[in-house]
């Protein structure tokens, strides 16, 4: 019996099949299909990345595309920011591992785990072509803006007295937008070197541009 002025809580049962439950298995065809995305678009170029043939790759039909995408673009976006929040989550942790080192070691360590991340997985294809692709080129002008905040963010504890914060952000966004590039090009074998020599011409710029904002007693430890 029920106590006067209660009632009895309805009992909610959630349906699982194959122990999962309606929103892990939403969850893991949508991962699925940006997967499926993804591995094409590494293959042959975002161009070739098509409805009908992630599904196929996906193993799924075509409903469940439209269950989580409302177009092409929209699976091209989701898998573009997947890759990108992977990248940077990457890079953040290089950051926070080496805190206490001098700033420019740290720059280093991040310039060298990026190089690495071109030599397999999604990485690559932050630095594929986009051309052609309005919501990719969106997308790459705000990844160089986001790392551009993110160096900037991480720089800032080092900075000298008065920095003038727009020439500070101008020559970062220069140093980021030409490492991209240059990764780029290295990636299509328009330059001869090894991942390490990468790495040093990097860090020597890197350098130059810290010598305008940060104060010499850090650029010499």
């Amino acid at each position: 019996m029920t106590a006067r002025g209660s009632s009895a809580s309805p009992r909610t049962t959630t349906r699982t099949w194959g122990g999962r439950t309606p929103e892990q298995r939403r969850a893991e065809r949508r991962e699925r299909l940006i997967e499926a995305a993804l591995r094409i678009w590494l293959d042959s170029g975002w161009a070739a990345v098509t409805m009908r043939g992630v599904c196929g790759r996906a193993g799924l039909n075509d409903r469940y595309f439209y269950e989580h995408f409302a177009d092409r673009d929209a699976l091209l976006a989701a898998g573009w920011d997947e890759v990108c929040l992977e990248v940077f989550g990457e890079l953040s942790a290089v950051v926070a591992e080496n805190l206490g080192r001098a700033p420019l070691d740290i720059l280093r360590a991040a310039i060298a785990r990026a190089v690495q991340l071109q030599s397999g997985g999604h990485a690559r294809i932050l630095l594929a072509d986009h051309a052609g692709s309005a919501i990719l080129e969106e997308r790459r002008a705000k990844m160089l803006t986001d790392a551009t905040d993110l160096l900037i963010a991480a720089a800032r504890p080092y900075l000298r007295p008065g920095v003038d914060e727009t020439s500070f952000r101008m020559s970062t966004l220069m140093g980021i937008g030409g490492f991209v590039e240059l990764l780029a090009v290295w990636r299509a074998g328009a330059i001869d070197v090894d991942a390490a020599r990468i790495i040093d011409h990097t860090g020597a710029h890197a350098a130059l541009l810290s010598a305008h904002y940060l104060p010499a007693e850090i650029i010499d430890r």
